[in-house]
């Protein structure tokens, strides 16, 4: 819980490798939240994605996380061994966005993370961000699936939020719960100039870029003009399946043609890391 929720005390996560220090923090009510319940069970985020973010960053990478919530992935790349040159963090929701300062100032990465209180997309504008009210992860800035509080937010074009920071961007991940093609769009002069050592992880859900406006196979499509490899993320082997943007995109159809399909996967763009 945060210190706002009256409790004050962290959680020690499991020992990372390719970390310089292990991590501690702070999450919200685990019995209202998925995210912070897995963390406070299990002491750690998706093993596999964790261990495939770490070594897909390399010395002196900019590093981009849109979707940063409480700050795992930020906080991740700030202490990676594998010294990143820059980090950028995108959280829109206030409370997570909070929690994500209290979490950086933890684990001493306050001075190494750039924080942005905003959503990335494709336009700069004032947002709506419709809140899920048990998994703080899972908000959506589209009116979507049912009734939701809301939040007026910052939106974000991704080249210009970016401007003065950086030209290129080495290792990007997007979890936007089906935002992900317009946050594409505005960042997509830096992801074109970047595309030689461009790595991006990136959550690829149909459903919820349908109620977004867009498709998987758009989605896709647009990521195929970076002419970078594709991978399927396989959290139960623990490895990278590769793939094409025709299979993706027919996967992305078939999910589509169902009713009411969530199926979901991520997706890692670009050259494989050695695992």
């Amino acid at each position: 819980m945060t210190k706002a929720q009256g409790d004050s005390e962290p959680i020690s996560l499991t020992p990372i490798a390719g970390l310089r220090k292990d991590l501690s923090l702070h999450t919200h009510d685990p019995q209202s939240d998925l995210v912070s319940q897995r963390l406070s069970t299990q002491r750690c985020w998706e093993p596999f994605e964790t261990r495939l973010w770490l070594c897909a960053q390399r010395a002196g990478d900019v590093v981009v996380d849109v979707g940063a919530n409480l700050g795992y992935f930020s906080l991740l790349s700030a202490l990676a061994e594998a010294a990143p040159s820059q980090v950028h963090a995108f959280e829109p929701a206030a409370d997570n966005f909070a929690l994500l300062e209290e979490n950086l100032a933890l684990n001493g990465c306050s001075e190494l993370v750039h924080r942005h209180h905003a959503a990335l997309s494709n336009v700069n504008a004032v947002g709506v961000l419709r809140r899920s009210d048990n998994n703080l992860g899972d908000h959506q800035i589209y009116a979507g699936d049912g009734e939701r509080r809301e939040e007026s937010i910052t939106l974000r074009r991704g080249e210009d939020a970016l401007a003065e920071h950086c030209d290129r961007i080495d290792l990007l991940k997007i979890d936007t719960q089906g935002s992900e093609l317009t946050v594409i769009e505005g960042l997509w002069p830096l992801l074109d100039r970047s595309r030689e050592s461009l790595r991006l992880l990136i959550e690829l859900t149909p459903f919820s870029l349908a109620l977004a406006g867009a498709s998987g196979r758009q989605l896709i499509e647009r990521l195929a003009r970076l002419d970078l490899p594709f991978y399927i993320v396989d959290h139960i082997e623990a490895r990278l399946v590769r793939s094409d943007a025709a299979a993706l995109a027919r996967w992305c159809d078939n999910v589509e043609a169902v009713p009411g399909d969530r199926g979901f996967m991520n997706i890692f763009v670009g050259d494989a890391p050695a695992l």
